[in-house]
């Protein structure tokens, strides 16, 4: 897959932008806080439907604005694909499919296809489980569209959950309606749990090799999933254990069990990378896990997504960076950056320079 066209309305910094990028390298230079990042947050957006650096549309629009919309066109194997998201600043965004209203967010998914490595990757190792749910739901939402409808009902059954749980402290009698609540958690939380530990169990075999290279040898890395249900994934055994946690539920006013509380166990030489590792290490097993989502992708589409770089070359010592560069051969790749030398022999396809929050192609 490769992106052909890229079109930014009153989209953060710019006003107005067209991007036509090359099937390879796609370099974007400039000094910090020229917009250089906003340019991969909108692709980032037409691939998942949010932002990497907020969950408000709001501040996606271009100041004294009153929408934004971002444009992307792309290439795949079955054919032409056209998404494009307008996000106003009163109301719900809209989303358009080759032109075409879509009424289901879910309708975006599968259409662009890309991998974001940034330096605020870090926090899927070093932060907590929500983090690296995040970093599996983006990616199996990605190249498995029934995945993101099933985290949607799970969603909302979870939120409809707590609403009755809230309010039967001053109404008991709602309690009833939770053996219902259960049902729908379970049924599309055994769902998520199977998708999940699949995928997990890909992008670790992936990701021991991928680490193997980068670290030549040096260490091992072992991606764990470790689910909130230890019984098992089928729809009962989350029943049984929303009823065994019901009384605790009840009392605290907030569902404890469920893949909600799941979470991602990164090891390295057999220990958590979060609580032993050192920042260099922490900061390959992120990169490796990047390459690796890379990887898994390409398995499960028969093409490679897109790879955009933000501002991670400087970030990298050279033995890294040449690995890195190493991989790009084949994949439409993004990069940002502040100074050529970071691009460690990565061959520029095209180059941009960013200058007061517009792009010029060198």
């Amino acid at each position: 897959m490769h992106i052909t066209q890229v079109r930014l309305k009153d989209f953060r910094s710019y006003e107005a932008c067209v991007l036509a990028p090359c099937e390879g390298v796609n370099v974007l230079l400039g000094d910090n806080g020229q917009g250089k990042t906003n340019v991969l947050e909108a692709l980032y957006l037409c691939c998942t439907g949010r932002s990497h650096r907020t969950r408000q549309d709001r501040e996606l629009i271009r100041w004294g604005a009153d929408f934004a919309s971002v444009r992307a066109e792309a290439e795949r194997r079955d054919g032409s694909h056209q998404v494009e998201l307008i996000l106003p600043a009163l109301g719900r965004r809209r989303l358009k499919i080759a032109g075409q209203e879509a009424s289901k967010s879910g309708e975006l998914m599968g259409h662009v296809t890309g991998v974001l490595f940034s330096p605020e990757d870090l926090r899927t190792v070093k932060d907590g489980p929500a983090e690296r749910r995040r970093f599996v739901d983006m990616a199996l939402s990605q190249i498995q569209p029934a995945y993101y409808y099933a985290l949607q009902r799970y969603a909302r059954a979870l939120k409809q959950r707590g609403e009755v749980l809230k309010a039967a402290a001053l109404s008991p009698a709602l309690l009833g309606t939770l053996d219902s609540w259960d049902e729908q958690l379970a049924a599309a939380g055994a769902e998520l749990m199977q998708r999940r530990r699949d995928y997990v169990a890909r992008l670790s075999g992936e990701a021991a090799r991928t680490h193997r290279d980068i670290a030549t040898g040096r260490e091992t890395l072992e991606i764990r999933y470790l689910p909130s249900v230890t019984m098992g994934d089928a729809p009962q055994d989350i029943l049984d254990a929303l009823l065994a946690a019901r009384e605790g539920d009840v009392r605290r006013m907030v569902t404890s069990v469920g893949p909600h509380r799941d979470d991602v166990q990164i090891l390295v030489d057999g220990r958590d990378v979060r609580a032993f590792g050192s920042q260099g290490q922490q900061r390959t097993a992120a990169l490796s896990m990047r390459l690796s989502e890379l990887d898994v992708m390409r398995r499960q589409l028969g093409e490679w997504p897109m790879l955009m770089l933000d501002d991670v070359m400087s970030e990298l010592d050279p033995g890294r960076r040449r690995q890195l560069v190493s991989r790009l051969t084949g994949i439409q790749t993004f990069i940002t950056c502040t100074d050529e030398d970071d691009l460690a022999g990565a061959e520029a396809g095209r180059l941009w320079r960013v200058e007061d929050r517009a792009l010029k192609q060198v």
